[in-house]
């Protein structure tokens, strides 16, 4: 028989018929993919590389006696000067400087540049280098740490400026792109999406991050990050990474957060805030069952500094701070935020749920203090701190009825003595003497004293251990209860999770 199988002229036309049909859904294909070349030809020139001069800082003990060297560890001249100059203290030699690379863009005409504060930091010359090659000293006008952004200021007129964007009008998995200098390689693009918003960083309270995977390594930092109008939305500041580069996590600070430092540190040359003088956290799913609230949002106030703004406001601990101004607070990070972008002098109105019940006070705000004052005002606040513990000897001759056994959140507790209530300067209350099973586990520790007991909105003073006890018992095993603790100086909250197993 003639060759089995399919001819080849037969096999062409089949082949021609497939990718006829395929066309069109390559194309529909290829018209959902974003084209960022014309955002880049309208907005390359806005963005700058930045470089900065500093002066070496370092230990004559690593380094020699003349600071940080100029050579690689593996130059023979490393290996020279580290054998043959003893060790000496930590110095600054004069005559040797580092050089660092950043990116910033240009949101005036007349030359005023944003970038991150760690771009320019102990910079002793900052040179901007345009798109149009010209290099230009570059002038600090202010840098802010706590959101880390900088402004500089070039001699220059009829520049390229960047569009502002709203940075709440993002979403998640929106595109967006970075323009900048990673290693020096300048106006390099990389694309990616909008992976979160208002991430919180530790230490980092005050800045509602932008988190996105576009390729972010060392020199973008201070460059803009576009969303798909040409619109700068955020400057992106900070990567997560385990090797230096990056790792598909990048973080860059709001727009309208930047442009706010930029107001300040224009006029001024720093950033003033706000504060009222409280300890926060944010409201877990237990804590939000114990004060009666639906949802597990807002802001519990721990403590609150004496004669403080908030004090003299009437915030008093165990609030929950819901709005500030008609503003929904979610998260401590809010908070901050609002506060610390009021002005000192100012009037702010905290929405605050008290005992199953919504009331309005009315706070003057503060201005932060410096960072001893902030630590006195904290102490004033009675800021949480290590329990004092207390004697074998102290807890047999002070302590009055001692529980005979353990109640069911298992702990073994004791009256308070006169002579422990002067102390204290407390009217109420009783000790921990002992903390084992899910009290424990929740936190609870010996030496703190259980003031008050909080279940489903309804706070109740705990005089007595009979009456702490017979109060647990008369809780559903599956409800929620928070206690407010004195440890140490200062007051917290702890919340033991019920279930309803036999042992709570």
């Amino acid at each position: 028989m003639p060759g089995i199988g399919m001819q080849p002229a037969m096999k062409k036309i089949l082949l021609f018929l497939g990718l006829f049909l395929l066309m069109p859904f390559a194309a529909a294909q290829a018209r959902d993919l974003p084209d960022f070349t014309e955002l880049v030809e309208a907005q390359g020139a806005t963005v700058v590389n930045i470089s900065t001069t500093q002066p070496v800082r370092g230990s004559r003990s690593q380094y020699g006696p003349f600071g940080r060297l100029p050579f690689d560890e593996n130059d023979p001249a490393f290996e020279f000067f580290r054998r043959f100059f003893p060790p000496g203290q930590d110095d600054v030699f004069p005559g040797l400087q580092t050089r660092s690379l950043g990116s910033g863009f240009i949101i005036s005409p007349d030359g005023h540049i944003l970038t991150n504060a760690h771009v320019v930091d102990g910079a002793s010359e900052i040179l901007v280098k345009l798109a149009d090659k010209r290099e230009l000293r570059a002038r600090l006008l202010g840098a802010d740490a706590r959101t880390d952004i900088a402004l500089i200021k070039i001699d220059a007129l009829g520049l390229p400026v960047v569009k502002l964007g709203d940075p709440a009008r993002l979403k998640v998995g929106e595109w967006v792109i970075a323009i900048g200098s990673p290693f020096g390689f300048e106006n390099s693009v990389t694309a990616g999406i909008v992976s979160a918003k208002s991430r919180v960083l530790p230490q980092e309270s005050f800045v509602p991050f932008i988190q996105t995977d576009a390729a972010i390594n060392p020199g973008n930092s201070g460059g803009p990050l576009f969303n798909m109008r040409g619109e700068v939305v955020g400057v992106n500041s900070q990567i997560y990474s385990r090797s230096g580069g990056y790792m598909g996590l990048a973080f860059a600070v709001p727009i309208d957060v930047a442009m706010e430092v930029q107001a300040q540190l224009k006029s001024h040359g720093r950033v003033v805030r706000g504060r009222i003088g409280v300890v926060m956290r944010d409201v877990s799913k237990e804590l939000a069952d114990s004060f009666g609230l639906i949802k597990a949002q807002g802001v519990l106030i721990d403590a609150v500094e004496r004669d403080g703004p908030a004090d003299r406001g009437g915030i008093v601990p165990g609030d929950v701070v819901l709005r500030m101004n008609g503003e929904l607070v979610r998260q401590s990070s809010d908070l901050q935020r609002m506060i610390g972008s009021s002005k000192p002098g100012s009037r702010v109105v905290l929405q605050v749920w008290r005992k199953g019940a919504m009331q309005d006070f009315i706070v003057n705000v503060a201005e932060t203090l410096d960072g001893r004052a902030l630590a006195a005002a904290s102490a004033r606040a009675g800021k949480p701190a290590e329990p004092r513990g207390q004697s074998e000897n102290e807890s047999e001759n002070e302590n009055g009825n001692v529980s005979a056994m353990d109640n069911r959140l298992g702990l073994r507790l004791a009256e308070l003595s006169a002579a422990q209530r002067k102390r204290l300067r407390a009217s109420g209350g009783i000790l921990v003497v002992d903390a084992q099973g899910i009290a424990a586990a929740a936190g609870l520790r010996r030496g703190d004293i259980i003031l008050a007991l909080i279940v489903k909105g309804a706070q109740t003073d705990v005089r007595s251990v009979e009456q702490f006890n017979v109060s647990v018992e008369q809780i559903g095993k599956a409800a929620t209860l928070t206690l407010r603790v004195m440890r140490g100086e200062s007051q917290t909250f702890v919340s033991i999770k019920g279930h309803n197993e036999n042992k709570w």
